[in-house]
Order: C-alpha cells, then structure tokens, then sequence
C-alpha cells in the first residue's frame, strides 16, 4: 500500500498537480507588446481573486482605449502609470448613448469603474472624451479604502463619482474637471492638495451624504480653479438632502459666486445640507455674501477635520495622524 501511495506521489509532482501555484508580485501592461500585456483589463483579469499579496500593475506610455472594470474580487492592487500626463485610459461612453439594444446611464457611462476595495491608482490621467453631451463619468468608485494620487480626472458633466455611502476614498495632487456637478455621490472624500478645474458656469459637487455619515466631502488645502469660460460657479449644492461638504484652506478664485452654495431649488434641504467653509483664500473666499444656511467654522472645529478622523480611522495620508 505504501508503495502505491509513493508511487502516486511521484506521479502527481512530475505532472504538476500538486505543484503549489505562484502569482506574480508585480505586472507590466505595454501597447507595444514589450510587457506582460498589452490592455489593462487583460493585465486585471488575470489577478488572483482576493489576494493576500499586494500587486502592481505597472502602465507604461500610451493610449488606452478602454472601458477599464476592476471587480470587487480584484483587492489589494497598486496601478502605476509611467507618466502622468502620458499614460492615458480613455473612453467616451455617455448617459443615452446606445450600447447594443440598450441605452448607457449615468452609473454605467464610466471609463474606470473600481469595485475592489484596497485598489491605488498613481501618475496617469482618465478621461472621458464624450463632451458636453450631459452625465459622462471618468472614474466611478464603489470599493472602499481607495487611493488616487498624482492623476487627471477630465470630463465635463458628472466626471468622478464617488459611489457607495460605506466607501471612504482619498485623493491627493489630482487634477479633477469638469462642469456640472464634476464631483458627485455618497462617498465619504478626502480631497486633499487637488486642482479642481471648473470648466462652465455650474456646479462643483453634488453631494449624496446619508444621514449616519459625520463627513461628506472634504476639500483640503486645494486650488479652485476655473477656465476662462467659467465666470459663475457655485462651490455645491444637495443631490440628496443630507449632503455634507466642506472647504479648509483653499484658495478659491473669483469664478465662485458671493453665495458659495445652492440649495437645488429645494428650501428643505436647507435645513438638513451641511456646508461650511474655514480660513479659505482667494477673491472667491469672501464670506460677506454667503448663504445663510452655511457655516464657517471656528478653529476648534476645523481640528477635527483630520485625515483618521474624516476617513474613520484609515489613514493613507503619509507621516500624518
């Protein structure tokens, strides 16, 4: 019996099938076929599902003509592009366009769509070329613990959406534009050292904040920004009743409106949308003309805006508490 046993031993290693199965710790996507790949999603569907090991992805020059899904199994995954301004995922799906027999929506227009949660994306830009067509999204995130740093975001209506009321995401040296409501969803935001570009006369963020969340969208030391055509822009207004966002030593330029926010033509959400502003600078960070449902806040309460705290606990700011 015991010879037998061995014998099956033998056999099995020889041809593999007790072989322990290895992943590799890093990839390399290149259009010119000089990677591992030469399409991003090729290079994400052939991650291991849930992996205990961190993965990068590296991205080299190019562009990507994708409609790029990293799904919830794809976790704990780090895509680098080789230059930020040269290493380009781009689409230009839209809200109405056909797709087969069916119409796009706003939530399916993306580019980039993150399901996973522990997903980095780092120095490239995402765009979606549709053009001022109406909802059109660069970035949808759902999964949570999410991290974007040194990216374009470039759009026009409805650019990033930050989805999911559980997600806490974090954006850091961004460039994010668009028109209306470029920034939008549930999502609890750190947005911190952005550009944020206002390209028309509109609406900043959107905020969809549920009741439960103690932050919303936060908006850190950032430049707003706007292109010439853009001359009237208000900092935000509820997309749902409870929207929270706030702006803390920004520089605000004189494209934002003496009224700062808007209330969507709905004096109910007054009472439950929480906007406030702290020690902004800027001709658009005159407070005289503001709303009066808004708040600036005392420098007691602007310490509690820290990255642990907005992001409850997670901290992915570096050599900060």
């Amino acid at each position: 019996m015991k010879q037998l046993f061995y014998l099956l031993l033998v056999i099995f290693s020889a041809t593999g099938v007790m072989a322990q199965q290895t992943y590799p710790s890093r990839l390399t996507v290149a259009k010119d076929g000089s990677g591992d790949y030469t399409t991003i999603q090729e290079a994400v569907n052939a991650v291991r599902a849930y992996s205990p090991v961190p993965l990068t992805i590296t991205i080299k020059n190019g562009v990507y003509p994708e409609k790029l899904v990293i799904p919830s199994w794809v976790t704990n995954i780090t895509f680098i592009g080789e230059s930020r301004d040269s290493t380009i995922i781009t689409n230009d799906d839209y809200s109405g366009k056909l797709a087969g027999d069916k119409k796009l929506s706003t939530f399916n227009s993306y580019t980039v769509w993150v399901q996973g949660n522990d997903v980095k994306i780092e120095n490239l830009t995402i765009r979606n070329t549709a053009g001022r067509v109406g909802q059109a999204v660069a970035l949808h995130v759902d999964g949570d613990h999410f991290v974007i740093r040194n990216c374009n975001l470039l759009g026009n209506q409805d650019t990033l959406l930050t989805a999911n009321s559980n997600s806490c995401q974090y954006y850091e040296n961004c460039v994010i534009e668009g028109t209306t409501d470029f920034i939008f969803g549930p999502a609890t935001v750190l947005f911190r050292h952005c550009t944020i570009r206002s390209l028309s006369d509109s609406y900043i963020t959107a905020a969809a904040t549920t009741k439960e969340q103690a932050y919303g969208y936060v908006f850190l030391e950032c430049n707003i920004t706007a292109s010439k055509e853009a001359g009237k822009v208000y900092l935000g207004r509820p997309w749902r009743a409870y929207a929270r966002t706030v702006f803390i030593r920004c520089e605000l330029g004189k494209h934002i409106l003496p009224a700062g926010w808007h209330n969507w033509d709905k004096t109910e959400n007054e009472q439950t949308a929480f906007y406030a502003e702290y020690n902004n600078r800027g001709e658009g960070a005159v407070v005289t003309g503001r709303v009066p449902w808004s708040k600036q806040l005392s420098g007691k309460q602007a310490k509690e805006y820290t990255p642990v705290k907005i992001l409850g606990g997670w901290n992915p700011v570096y050599n900060e508490k």
